[in-house]
């Protein structure tokens, strides 16, 4: 990333506003109910100035900073997954015709501005990208609307949490490729900007900007270089997909299912999960007609459902699914991990599952070093 520029905060209101006339609704993180939640924002006044956040295995505390930091913290419950591929909607509604149906218009899709959107949030970003836009696969017409119209202003992170890990994914902590103006918090008032499109540059061209000089490169240098030492590589990607494609008969699997809910709330907190189901609606009339697509888990029962039963009946096999598809069949199906080591299915599990422990668990008793395998007729 190379700096185009350097504003202060009264310039990133200017940002703001600049994105407001230009008919964009702004969303970025700001507190709510005791977390860091993404919501619309006018200025940073709304953003979560003297905020940290805690995060261990299953527990999420905020914490008063001693400064003024705009982005002090790293990532809560929300990715930007719920505005690009929303939770629910209307992927075809008709109305009764003379003969068959009418198709009704779609929806206007909303033009969003994300301000605040991290390196690990950039990569799952460009993930779902592959899986909703990807050669050769039709395009989802949803998220490529509202993707299409979306402007990124990305923030390098600079302050890791207890649970990130994306530089073990390749991921961060600075803003991968994707965005269209990128931040760096250089600690003193001011941020580094760099331009990474030509609206970001048309953008930024509207604003008042200093020339950045070679220390505040040499600052962001450090400052980022800190971030990769705070994180120690902690998932050991080394032959992780034939590793897990080895051990689907691990005895392992049934130990995190003695602990899995079941409940979720990993899938839902992941920002590259896109399983969903569809739901459809008549009126009660018959006169209009509309299906609508609504997220999934490969947790619960029913998502498994096909010819009269489940084919992963147990949480064993549910977890199992999960795993190997975010970290080895997600490499076959699009050619990268489906992780981007953001660490909230970790903090937000009930009972603090650590994806990376298990991993850990089953490389150490890898099948293939002659690890025991479950008694026959046990079913996973």
């Amino acid at each position: 990333m190379t700096a185009a520029g350097v504003i202060d905060r009264s310039g990133l209101d200017a940002l703001l506003a600049t994105l407001g006339a230009d008919g964009y609704t702004t969303v970025g993180p700001t507190v709510r109910d005791g977390v860091i939640v993404y919501d619309t924002i006018a200025s940073t006044d709304d953003l979560p100035i003297g905020w940290t956040d805690e995060q261990a295995p299953g527990r999420y505390r905020l914490v008063s900073r001693d400064d003024d930091r705009l982005f002090g913290y790293v990532v809560g419950p929300h990715s930007w997954k719920r505005f690009l591929y929303p939770a629910r909607s209307v992927v075809w509604a008709g109305s009764r015709a003379e003969v068959g149906w009418e198709d009704l218009p779609p929806p206007e899709s909303p033009t969003y501005a994300f301000f605040g959107v991290r390196g690990c949030e950039l990569a799952a970003i460009r993930i779902q990208d592959d899986v909703f836009l990807g050669d050769g696969r039709p395009a989802d017409p949803t998220y490529g609307e509202r993707r299409r119209r979306a402007f990124i202003v990305a923030v390098d992170c600079i302050e890791p949490g207890e649970l990130c890990f994306c530089t073990s994914m390749d991921t961060g902590p600075a803003a991968g490729d994707g965005y269209d103006l990128a931040l760096t918090e250089l600690g003193d008032g001011r941020f580094l900007v760099a331009v990474g499109s030509e609206d970001g540059a048309a953008v930024l061209g509207r604003l008042t900007v200093a020339e950045p000089t070679s220390q505040d490169a040499d600052h962001r240098r450090l400052l980022l270089e800190s971030a990769e030492h705070a994180m120690a590589p902690s998932l050991d990607t080394n032959g992780l997909r034939d590793l897990l494609v080895a051990n689907v008969e691990h005895p392992h699997w049934e130990r995190v299912a003695e602990r899995c809910l079941g409940c979720t709330n990993c899938t839902v907190v992941c920002p590259t999960c896109f399983c969903s189901t569809m739901e459809d609606e008549l009126s009660l009339d018959g006169v209009t007609a509309q299906r609508t697509r609504l997220w999934d888990s490969c947790f619960t029962i029913d998502f498994a459902y096909i010819h009269g039963g489940s084919m992963r009946p147990s949480r064993a096999a549910r977890y199992r699914q999960w795993l190997t598809h975010k970290l080895a069949t997600w490499v076959d199906q699009f050619g990268s991990y489906g992780c981007v080591g953001c660490g909230r299915c970790i903090t937000w599990c009930p009972v603090g599952i650590d994806l990376r422990s298990e991993v850990q668990a089953i490389r150490a008793s890898d099948v293939r070093l002659g690890a025991p395998l479950p008694a026959p007729g046990v079913r996973t």
